[in-house]
């Protein structure tokens, strides 16, 4: 069944010209010019994902998305901007985005994002673990005793992070790496997250498992 995007943006042509695209690859497609219109279609019906302009008149998509959130609503959604950086992507990913995206962007790029945080909004069980996001080829890490405190990038190498993608897509996954390189991934983990910790699974590679504080770690 195809699944159904609303696009939130006050650009009439970007608008048009996304609607057009996404309808090409098989989307429905309800398109809004405000956040107002915007909310007013999701009281009547109901869409499995969300492309939101951040900068627009009236409601800013910022405020919008936060609304959302605080009402509960849990629809995926990707934030659209021409203000690129880490730190106005924290500001979306803080504000309750699934994921960021700088314009100008391919079609192509952003059919993949919506695939994306469908399916892992369909799935839960393929959800990064509390306290970890990935968007825009970096991982972030979340305080989830302080909800409110700004997302932060986690700093790894580029070994790191690919053997992070490969343990988390989905999690449960067993990868093999270099035993130095899961080391120094597992040490930037525990320093942040101490809900996680990388196990060694013997003849097969490694694993991210979510322990408990009364929990021994295992692994070399």
């Amino acid at each position: 069944m195809n699944k159904t995007v609303l696009i939130i943006d006050d650009d009439d042509m970007l608008r048009k010209t996304l609607a057009h695209g996404l309808r090409d690859n098989n989307f429905n497609v309800l398109t809004a010019n405000s956040a107002e219109s915007g909310t007013d279609i999701l009281s009547r019906v109901t869409v499995d994902a969300i492309v939101l302009d951040r900068m627009m008149t009236g409601i800013d998509g910022l405020t919008f998305l936060h609304n959302l959130r605080n009402n509960g609503n849990t629809i995926p959604v990707i934030m659209l901007t021409a203000m690129t950086g880490a730190e106005n992507t924290i500001d979306g990913l803080a504000g309750g985005a699934n994921d960021y995206l700088a314009k100008p962007f391919q079609l192509r790029e952003l059919v993949l994002r919506l695939n994306n945080i469908i399916k892992n909004s369909a799935t839960p069980d393929t959800k990064l673990p509390g306290g970890l996001i990935f968007t825009d080829e970096e991982f972030f890490i979340t305080n989830l005793a302080n909800p409110g405190e700004l997302p932060r990038i986690l700093p790894l190498s580029g070994e790191e992070k690919k053997l992070l993608r490969n343990l988390t897509t989905p999690v449960g996954n067993i990868a093999p790496a270099a035993p130095m390189v899961a080391k120094r991934l597992r040490n930037k983990l525990n320093v942040v997250l101490s809900n996680l910790d990388i196990i060694t699974i013997r003849g097969r590679g490694y694993k991210l498992i979510q322990i408990c504080c009364d929990e021994n770690k295992n692994g070399d």
